[in-house]
């Protein structure tokens, strides 16, 4: 029995990544010809089945908390992958890395300790006075933390660790949708997706040909981390990864990435403060002594969480920082450049700080607290995407264009109540890959997460690991609920 090309009867829209609309590979995807066709759909089905089990015995996993419960899922795994020319792949990190040094030089702005020197009378950071950013949206910021001021060394860059989502559009162009500066996750999901692929189809992989290999990104990491030792730090910096444990959405990579990096998973109940004010990490049952925290514990979290003497966590680890003795990756507070309203002016930010023109686009977007962008936008909303300042990871967004009559006035309505608590944004419609769903290919649109690490010098660097998203209807929305796919960066 002959089974079926899985490629015959895709749907491919316009702007597909992979796929012409008369059924040809693009590009590097024509690699993939042989092995896809040679398959067939019940090859395709068998590949499919081996890479669910393959990231089932790796325990791959998200969860989320609703109604104060949580509900843990695999996180699943295509077998298709994306290729990304390794041209393709310079730009993309060169724009990541980019925004990266901009939003730390903005958090150091902002965070300086006292505001500027202690008997000035403007205390405003320098990007206000400036007059690029206005007064209210760094000093009235719901994002801002004036205790985390204490939390960082002086001239610790604030973001060790950074996060863009980017996504490619039609018109070929990378563009980022969002930044993440507080805990940023996806690494270990791209690790664990390239490992199992590698496993549970080695020949596809084979049919790749020279592919850079994510594992590159864990050195890469590693020295990113050490460099938020503080300057007392002598010799090879103590790092370990602290999490809050089973309860986190993403456990499952606070274990993998410790095992990777070769350091301890430590928890609160594991800290204990040290005579000379750092602090140490009860493991395998013996302390020994931590210069970095590989912070992977929400900011609003560190003080309900208790040592084992009783201190706040929070406590425990700012008096650390304070005494010269501990470096947090990443320091608390960057709620401040990576919220919605905040990602409305990094352009601005990256010619202001850096004298430089973006790489990468940005989504058109207004922050309706200013009036006269409310007033651009007030009879738009059913044109527009709104999304609360306060909903991080994309809580509460609307899509206009896809509202009903009756739920288009009542948005209407409550953001005229309100106007100052959210943003809106021009729709962004991704491009497409070929996924497997229910038996055949499907295209659904893909974004792609990158992590990027920041030097002493304020520099950063992009790290060879991007994780693809893939969407889980045929909407570019609910990016983790669809899965991933192995991204390769192909030479």
């Amino acid at each position: 029995m002959i089974s079926q090309d899985p490629l015959a009867d895709y749907p491919a829209p316009p702007a597909d990544e992979a796929v012409t609309q008369d059924g040809r590979l693009r590009g590097g995807y024509a690699r993939l010809e042989p092995v896809l066709r040679g398959w067939g759909t019940a090859g395709l089905a068998t590949a499919a089945t081996a890479v669910a089990t393959g990231h089932a015995a790796r325990e791959v996993s998200v969860a989320a908390w609703a109604d104060g419960r949580q509900t843990v899922r695999p996180f699943p795994l295509d077998p298709v992958p994306r290729i990304l020319p390794a041209a393709e792949w310079a730009r993309i990190a060169a724009g990541v890395e980019q925004r990266h040094r901009a939003l730390n030089a903005f958090l150091a702005d902002a965070y300086r300790a006292a505001g500027r020197r202690r008997g000035d009378v403007d205390r405003d950071p320098q990007v206000v006075r400036a007059g690029v950013l206005p007064e209210w949206a760094v000093a009235h910021s719901p994002g801002r933390d004036p205790d985390a001021v204490g939390q960082a060394w002086p001239g610790q860059p604030r973001a060790t660790v950074a996060g863009a989502d980017v996504v490619r559009t039609a018109a070929g162009e990378w563009v980022v949708t969002a930044d993440h500066l507080r805990v940023p996750a996806g690494l270990g999901y791209a690790l664990a997706a390239h490992a199992t692929l590698a496993d549970a189809v080695p020949e596809l992989l084979a049919a790749g040909g020279q592919l850079a290999d994510p594992l590159d990104a864990v050195p890469l990491l590693r020295a990113g981390l050490a460099t938020a030792a503080p300057p007392a730090c002598t010799g090879e910096p103590r790092i370990a990864v602290l999490t809050a444990g089973e309860s986190d959405n993403a456990w499952f990579e606070h274990r993998l990435l410790a095992d990777v990096l070769g350091v301890p998973l430590v928890r609160a109940g594991d800290l204990w403060p040290r005579i000379d004010g750092g602090v140490e990490a009860a493991v395998d049952g013996e302390r020994v002594p931590v210069d970095v925290l590989y912070r992977r514990f929400d900011d609003g979290l560190l003080a309900a969480f208790r040592t084992p003497t009783g201190q706040s966590l929070d406590s425990l680890l700012t008096e650390a920082v304070r005494a010269g003795r501990l470096g947090l990756a990443n320091v608390p507070g960057n709620e401040l450049a990576d919220d919605v309203a905040g990602y409305a002016w990094v352009p601005e930010m990256i010619r202001f700080y850096l004298g430089e023109e973006p790489l990468l686009g940005s989504v058109p977007t207004w922050v309706l607290a200013h009036e006269e962008q409310w007033a651009q936008v007030r009879d738009r909303l059913h044109e527009l995407v709104v999304t609360p300042v306060v909903g991080y990871g994309g809580r509460g967004t609307v899509v206009g264009p896809a509202c009903t009559a009756a739920e288009l006035a009542f948005l209407q309505a409550e953001v005229s109540a309100a106007p100052y608590r959210f943003v809106a944004r021009e729709p962004v419609t991704p491009t497409t890959l070929p996924s497997l769903v229910d038996g055949s290919l499907q295209p659904r649109f893909v974004d792609l997460r990158v992590l990027s690490v920041a030097g002493r010098d304020g520099g950063a660097t992009a790290l060879p690991a991007p994780l693809t998203r893939v969407a889980d209807v045929a909407q570019p929305a609910g990016w983790w609920s669809g899965g991933a796919k192995d991204t390769w960066i192909a030479g």
